[in-house]
């Protein structure tokens, strides 16, 4: 068995780590004497938003985390719902909120359970073997303790429309407790138990522990595997090449099928969480007589592409394509307060660092397009190459999407080449957003399953603003500035990450992975806050039907990833030749830096899903670069 930390964590500020981020749930793992923290000491899981009757949201957060291992497997978690920013809030008055989950990774949030009038402070709860039931132990504002014990349905419950427990689920049995009789409250008072894991939880920056439970060896590995950035720990190469060259005497000819021979052999890099990656080897041949027959040790490097952080400075919403050959990179220019657009293209995905930049889209050129030029994306549709991105006449909220197209033949390092900007409008040819009322901005698109969609991030400020949410609907291949489908909701800036400083959700780009289909966002403001989630749905399922869709609790990049990268998001991908995937980002190199761009590999954990923040280092150890074969010539 393992023993697990559940804590919360003492906010820093409203730059580094903010009360909507620490008033979350939070795990480390025993090792030795002491936890190690996952996620980056980063929260797991986050309590939804409540919504308002005009469609606005709630911030909520939560306190005094307890795991508890439920009948049937898995594990079900009780607290202390709060607002955003840690006060008490009113709607959970006597309350507490439940959720389950069978990995401690994914959870579902079953709603509210009403256990009294007064504010709850804490909450502990078991499975009760004997009674074959849940027993619930708490205290309220007033220092009473109760206990209660609950059917099981308890743990499978559905919160009704007013997010709280049906209220069929009523307890077996309700007593008020001795509060100095700590055996009967499911051990340690609150205060006693923080005061021993205290010490436990040493050297974890702000931890406030909330209880500790012990699970199973296979339950470890799994949460070490998923919330802890894979490391590179060996690399493979074949023992033995062996290449026939038969009677071949041109020297070129013969260095020739030996470098395409060796070309296919791959190094297979492992990983600490069992993982595995493909990578190129540039074996060193210029003193290997081919001449020779018989067996030869060669010696080679593992290609790894460097690329320091940052590789563009005041260049945001990076994205990278790879079109006909060359690779190509825009980004939305913060060094004018977007007004321009630039592009840069090279041979290697490593040469756009170095790239010049050449004027693509300004402000002043075409009538409608006054300035804002934000997050442009490169996108292939019907073997035409678009870019998407946002624009206004002038005003802010008249922002809206619009595409370009490149000329068939056409240069995509050639302005000329590109269409003017057209707006996206609804399938019937009307506005997609009400100027004024409504904006829309980073527009992605995708094939998936015989069928172009597209993504954006659709914020309405009147009556109300109710901050940026992600809409999603088919897109018309023939007419691809016209949507085929109605625009669908897709997630909305509900957990405290997402609305923090800011409601936005935004910056969507989609990430095919084998059967699933990843949607990484963005979310919060475009301070330090800013982070990067995702959603996820199954090959076969309606992309149009919002439940059919699996949001992830937590960001899996944020200011805490990388250390000096702060405010990480807004990514996009593109693939190599070779089948790897690289990640396009922006992040501030130190707190008060600029909007810079980053690129790193896409690495994809032992689910499938995608590791963004893996550094060089961490994908190949220095040590494991310089591999050597034996190389047999027939």
């Amino acid at each position: 068995m393992s023993r697990l930390l559940c804590y919360t964590r003492k906010p820093i500020d409203n730059v580094l780590y903010d009360p909507k981020l620490a008033y979350s749930m939070h795990l480390a793992l025993q090792e030795g004497d002491l936890f190690r923290p996952l996620n980056h000491n980063s929260g797991v899981l986050f309590a939804l938003a409540t919504e308002n009757a005009d469609g606005s949201l709630n911030p909520m957060s939560l306190k005094n985390p307890w795991v508890f291992p439920l009948k049937d497997g898995g594990y079900g978690v009780a607290a202390v719902r709060v607002c955003g920013d840690g006060e008490d809030d009113d709607t959970s008055r006597g309350s507490i909120l439940l959720w389950t989950t069978r990995d401690l990774v994914a959870y579902r949030e079953l709603g509210l359970l009403t256990l009294g009038e007064q504010y709850v402070d804490w909450v502990k709860a078991e499975y009760d073997r004997k009674r074959n039931c849940y027993l619930l132990c708490w205290g309220d504002r007033s220092g009473c303790c109760y206990q209660a014990l609950y059917p099981l349905s308890l743990m499978q419950e559905c919160a009704g429309e007013d997010d709280r427990i049906e209220s069929g689920c009523e307890p077996l049995l309700t007593c008020i407790m001795d509060p100095g009789n700590r055996e009967n409250m499911l051990g340690d008072t609150p205060r006693a138990a923080e005061d021993r894991y205290r010490w436990e939880a040493r050297g974890i920056e702000g931890a406030e522990p909330c209880c500790v439970v012990e699970i199973g060896e296979q339950e470890a590995w799994y949460l070490r595997c998923k919330l802890l950035t894979p490391v590179n720990t060996c690399v493979e190469v074949p023992g033995e090449i062996e290449i026939n060259l038969g009677d071949c005497a041109d020297e070129g000819q013969r260095r020739e099928r030996v470098e395409q021979a060796l070309g296919g052999q791959q190094a297979i890099a492992r990983y600490s969480d069992g993982t595995f990656c493909r990578k190129r080897v540039d074996w060193h041949l210029a003193n290997l007589d081919l001449s020779q027959k018989g067996s030869h040790v060669i010696e080679g490097e593992i290609y790894r592409p460097c690329f320091p952080f940052p590789v563009a400075f005041n260049r945001a919403d990076p994205c990278v394509t790879r079109w006909e050959g060359k690779y190509y990179f825009i980004a939305t220019n913060d060094a004018d307060d977007n007004h321009t657009l630039y592009i840069r293209e090279a041979d290697t995905l490593e040469g756009l660092a170095e790239a010049q930049e050449v004027l693509l889209l300004d402000s002043g050129t075409y009538e409608g397009i006054g300035g804002l030029l934000w997050a442009p994306e490169f996108h292939e549709i019907g073997g035409r190459l678009y870019i998407f991105h946002a624009a206004t006449p002038g005003p802010f909220y008249e922002e809206e999407s619009h595409i370009m197209a490149l000329r068939e033949g056409g240069s995509p390092a050639c302005r000329e080449d590109w269409s003017a900007p057209r707006r996206i409008v609804k399938a019937d040819g009307s506005e997609l957003c009400q100027a004024g009322k409504t904006i829309s901005l980073d527009m992605t698109c995708f094939f998936w399953e015989g069928e172009y969609y597209v993504i954006w991030s659709q914020r309405e400020f009147l009556p109300k603003d109710l901050g940026a949410w992600l809409y999603i609907a088919k897109l018309d291949a023939q007419e691809p500035w016209r949507l085929a489908s109605d625009p669908v909701v897709l997630s909305r800036p509900d957990y405290g990450w997402a609305n923090n400083h800011t409601f936005v959700e935004e910056g969507p780009f989609a990430l095919p992975a084998g059967d699933m289909l990843y949607v990484t966002f963005s979310a919060a403001a475009v301070d330090t806050s800013y982070v990067v989630s995702y959603l996820v749905i199954e090959r076969g399922k309606d992309l149009l039907r919002r439940e059919n869709w699996r949001k992830n609790n937590y960001p899996i990049l944020t200011s805490r990833s990388v250390e000096g990268e702060y405010g990480t998001g807004h990514n996009a991908y593109v693939e190599d030749p070779e089948g790897t995937v690289w990640n396009t980002y922006h992040a501030r190199p130190g707190v008060e830096g600029v909007r810079s761009s980053g690129i790193r590999r896409v690495h994809f954990d032992i689910d499938g899903a995608p590791v963004l923040d893996m550094t060089e280092e961490m994908d190949l150890r220095e040590n494991c670069r310089r591999v050597k074969t034996r190389l047999v010539i027939r």
